[in-house]
């Protein structure tokens, strides 16, 4: 249950259109569901730019399908579930039907296209999951995102060849291992915000990602926004509030 979906329920009750009883059935749901193993919040979407996401680890295949099955009933709007492996994925696609996976993310009913350009710059072919995981999370809520793949520092020609999609982009998420030094490099050439993801890609000193969260917590490119490890779905939902309270704000 989003806001425009709340708006059009008491505006069809106000119409004559849905009988008071059946309004009272669909808002039950609100402001969340108890399945006894989860509390299923469906009065997120009128809080923030994005609803209830399933986070998979730790969960039975069939609560990730009993959850996705909660949401998908309690409104309109895209449902997702993030890092799920192979039987939780299965088990939530059997339940429910017209879901599409992902890599590791199942996305159900994603929002129409929305007018703003997003940038996802992925610095190493081993760091496409991590890009993948916020590709899929941002198309889940309209967001069509440009994938520039292989454009680390190593070659930073690369990335300059891209130079017109950075700057034309209302918003770039770099995504990076090894020393993570490509943010900053992206952050000195466009105004768009950016978010940087650090990967647990790289050799004995990148410490599983440890090294390009401190050296982009350290960028000299001043504002940019830093994620958790591995977090291609923070680095969307960050992109998600960024766009949303510049709509809001014009």
């Amino acid at each position: 249950m989003d806001e425009g979906a709340l708006r059009d329920l008491l505006a069809g009750v106000r119409a004559g259109e849905i009988h008071p009883d059946e309004a009272v059935r669909r808002l039950r749901r609100l402001p969340f569901a108890d399945l006894g193993f989860a509390r299923v919040d469906h009065h997120r979407r009128l809080r923030a730019p994005l609803g209830e996401v399933v986070y998979g680890p730790g969960k039975a295949p069939e609560q990730c399908a009993a959850i996705v099955a909660e949401l998908l009933a309690g409104g309109p709007g895209p449902v997702v579930l993030t890092r799920a492996g192979d039987e939780q994925a299965a088990a939530a696609l059997a339940a429910n039907p017209g879901g599409r996976r992902h890599g590791s993310t199942v996305v159900w009913r994603p929002s129409g296209p929305s007018g703003a350009s997003v940038v996802i710059a992925a610095a190493g072919t081993a760091d496409g999951p991590v890009a993948t995981e916020c590709e899929a999370t941002l198309a889940a809520h309209g967001l069509a995102a440009r994938r520039l793949n292989d454009v680390g520092v190593a070659g930073l020609h690369r990335l300059l060849a891209d130079l017109g999609s950075l700057q034309e982009a209302d918003a770039v998420v770099v995504v990076a291992g090894m020393e993570g030094a490509l943010p900053s490099v992206v952050g000195g050439l466009t105004g768009a915000p950016v978010v940087a993801v650090p990967t647990s890609t790289g050799y004995g000193a990148a410490l599983e990602g440890v090294t390009a969260l401190l050296s982009m917590l350290a960028s000299c490119a001043a504002g940019v926004t830093v994620v958790g490890i591995d977090n291609g779905f923070g680095a969307a939902a960050a992109v998600l509030r960024m766009l949303d309270g510049a709509r809001a704000g014009t």
